[in-house]
């Protein structure tokens, strides 16, 4: 199953999630399993990204805008890719340079 996930830091002012949920739509995950969240990337409780994350089973794929969605700190950003590997659950990552950073991530877990 395709899960999407959005987040838009409140602070910024300059994004919508309207963005990230159209191309999460496009990439073929239905309104109903996309979570959105409105607060900084730099906070690690957020709640809809708690469910999100809870929601996820074994064979699933959570689809994201851009990775730095899912956090700004690195340390917290691998570990919850790891933790995405552990749990069997697949990232997709929507825009090319994410898409570039994460397979980077997949090489390197490899060596």
């Amino acid at each position: 199953m395709l899960i999407g996930y959005a987040r838009i830091s409140k602070s910024d002012g300059s994004q919508t999630l309207d963005l990230q949920v159209d191309a999460l739509k496009e990439a073929g995950i239905s309104e109903n399993h996309i979570y959105k969240d409105e607060a900084s990337g730099s906070i690690d409780d957020r709640q809809d990204l708690t469910n999100c994350l809870k929601t996820l089973r074994e064979g699933d794929t959570l689809v994201v805008w851009k990775l730095d969605r899912l956090g700004r700190n690195l340390k917290h950003l691998v570990n919850l890719v790891q933790e995405l590997h552990d749990k069997g659950v697949g990232l997709k990552v929507l825009t090319g340079q994410g898409a570039k950073i994460y397979d980077f991530f997949v090489y390197w877990d490899r060596k």
